[in-house]
């Protein structure tokens, strides 16, 4: 990146005097990146008439190419002492204008035929997210501010192949998740002045958008806060519901928790990132409050490999959530509308899961968008006739058909009732020894990831989840449990 545009005032311990120095060997090269800057600034400037000659396709490849011999080209002016950086921001600075008026006219409704969906993620044009990191002093992009810019270093385009490999149906399955949410997560970063695609950096690694992801140190929802930190920023319980499981709530706290470290950090956002995952107040005294940078070996050498590996994967799905295109990856494109329907009967978002089946063609059925849209609800427990729930629009049109009534509806009732074979256990009075700590007739159990009360319930093949629930003074609907809590569980009589 261009470390030297953003300030640092000289290069491999030179100072700027001796900077202003060429050899006399680094003139002619000097000269040579001046070309290539000419070159890709009229190159770019081709891909621009491509494009309002319909020609998009060529005009994105025309483009990004351009931008990367601009920016490989930066790069080098860099290392070369006399090298006028300035030439290079002047460049940038320059293209940016000539976006503007097509990014504001998109930023007023006038999107073209054909743009994609990572068009509208809050980045201003591609010419912004491949900027390096003098991009930070433009601020402008539609109208609202630029927070950041991506740089694709060496451990950022490993992630992006971990991303691309192994965790590819991870991240498929992110975005799918993702866009079912959109509506209720990305106002909050519109309102807060923050890129969507960060917003989806964060989705697919710290929760791949399953909304009640619970990790083993207790970090909770999409955007995995801890509780304490969820507090902070006004995530609280509401009638028994954990409002860190709550998409848009997590979302706007996200957003402040971000604004509010960009400032600590001096808009770092890798150093803002790092202290999401491993805590504000180590960051701070790592980096004495954005001095130092997040991958000087002082700072990336004290930290855990967890946060280590964090960091780039972040800004690795971020980037692809922008530029698909230039990595053979393709996002599927999915009908995110919603609907509402109201329950006939007591049902489940089990037994709603069952009948919808794979309606509309969803490879996956319907378990995790139903739970996404509906967070305060345990899936197992059975709601109340006259229950509202949100579901995506093809299901509304769907439930009187296959839910409502008929002999999915009558499957999935049946499959949710069956229980596995009760064995009876002794109370500690028919055995002839003291009751547990819990009381007489009772046993503890400590809650585990990913426990529902209802599955807990199932388990101890006696207790009924309204009787747990009374017995711990668990509010319904959403009888909110959490990792590490203890529960008095009623126990049974031979």
């Amino acid at each position: 990146m261009l470390a030297a545009c953003a300030g640092t005032p000289a290069r491999n311990g030179k100072t700027a005097a001796a900077a202003a120095a060429p050899a006399a060997a680094d003139e002619a090269e000097i000269g040579q990146l001046y070309t290539r800057l000419d070159a890709a600034v009229e190159r770019y400037e081709g891909s621009a008439e491509l494009a309002d000659a319909g020609e998009r396709e060529r005009a994105a490849r025309e483009g990004n190419a351009a931008l990367d011999d601009l920016r490989a080209a930066a790069l080098r002016c860099h290392q070369l002492a006399g090298c006028e950086e300035e030439r290079f921001l002047s460049a940038f600075d320059g293209l940016l204008r000539r976006d503007a008026p097509a990014a504001a006219a998109t930023a007023d409704g006038e999107k073209p035929d054909g743009e994609n969906v990572q068009s509208e993620a809050g980045e201003s044009s591609p010419l912004v997210s491949d900027l390096p990191e003098t991009a930070r002093t433009i601020t402008l992009l539609k109208g609202r501010p630029l927070a950041e810019v991506i740089a694709v270093n060496e451990p950022v385009k490993a992630s992006i192949e971990e991303w691309l490999t192994q965790y590819r149906p991870n991240l498929i399955q992110a975005y799918i998740n993702y866009q079912y949410l959109r509506q209720l997560m990305w106002p909050e970063y519109q309102k807060a002045g923050l890129p969507e695609a960060l917003l989806f950096g964060f989705i697919a690694k710290e929760s791949g958008g399953k909304v009640h992801a619970v990790s083993r140190s207790g970090a909770s929802g999409p955007l995995q806060f801890m509780y304490s930190t969820g507090l902070r920023f006004g995530l609280s319980t509401s009638n028994g519901f954990d409002q860190r499981f709550d998409p848009a709530l997590s979302a706007r706290a996200n957003a402040a928790y971000l604004n509010e470290q960009l400032r600590v950090f001096n808009n770092d956002l890798e150093l803002v990132l790092a202290a999401y995952n491993g805590g504000e107040g180590r960051m701070g005294r790592l980096a004495g409050g954005g001095r130092a940078r997040f991958w000087d070996a002082s700072v990336y050498g004290a930290l855990s490999p967890e946060t280590r590996e964090y960091v780039p994967m972040v800004l690795a799905a971020a980037w692809l959530f922008m530029h698909p295109e230039r990595y053979n990856l393709e996002f599927p494109r999915i009908d995110t509308r919603l609907g509402e329907v109201v329950l006939p009967r007591s049902m489940s978002l089990a037994e709603l899961s069952v009948c919808f089946g794979q309606e509309g063609g969803s490879r996956d059925g319907w378990f995790r968008a139903l739970r996404n849209l509906n967070p305060a609800y345990d899936h197992q427990i059975g709601l109340p006739p006259g229950t509202r729930l949100t579901v995506p629009n093809v299901l509304e049109a769907a439930f009187p058909r296959v839910c409502a009534e008929g002999p999915w509806q009558t499957l999935a009732a049946e499959l949710h009732a069956a229980t596995m074979p009760q064995v009876a256990v002794a109370s500690a009075a028919a055995r002839g020894t003291s009751a547990t700590a819990g009381g007489a007739g009772r046993s503890r159990y400590t809650v585990r990831k990913g426990d529902t009360l209802a599955a807990i319930a199932r388990k101890h093949r006696c207790a009924e989840v309204r009787e747990i629930a009374n017995l711990n003074r668990l509010r319904a609907p959403g009888y909110a449990i959490k990792p590490g809590q203890t529960l008095q569980i009623p126990v049974c009589a031979r």
